[in-house]
């Protein structure tokens, strides 16, 4: 099929400034930069209770945390000794899909370990 114009195209129209007469009629925008602040990191603790072992939290450090065996043990002695521990820190959504990771984890296991997510202040 051919199509054919039955008119000719028309050029747009220009638009025409308006004269300059030396008034103080113009507006002048000025142009502001956005200061735009990095989002909120959270980090994810885990704390201390008297039934879940040892080596279940090195475990978990190391599977969900990506720390090697001797840092995860460290880890894991300042969650024994001080009451809670923190394993990284993430931006929000990230802490929060770890902060479920450990909880499902530990559930599945059959242990009452606590994880939590706090803002970095």
């Amino acid at each position: 099929m051919n199509f054919m114009a039955s008119q000719i195209p028309k050029k747009p129209e220009t638009p025409v400034a308006p004269p300059a007469t030396g008034s103080d009629d113009a507006v002048v925008l000025e142009r502001r930069t956005q200061r735009v602040q990095p989002p909120q990191m959270y980090q994810v603790v885990l704390l201390n209770d008297d039934f879940t072992p040892m080596e279940f939290v090195v475990q978990v450090i190391q599977e969900y945390f990506s720390k090697d065996r001797e840092t995860a043990t460290q880890i894991m002695l300042k969650i024994h000794l001080e009451g809670k521990g923190v394993c990284g820190v993430y931006s929000r959504d990230v802490a929060s899909t770890k902060v479920d990771q450990v909880l499902q984890a530990a559930r599945s296991a059959g242990h009452p370990l606590q994880c939590v997510s706090e803002p970095v202040e």
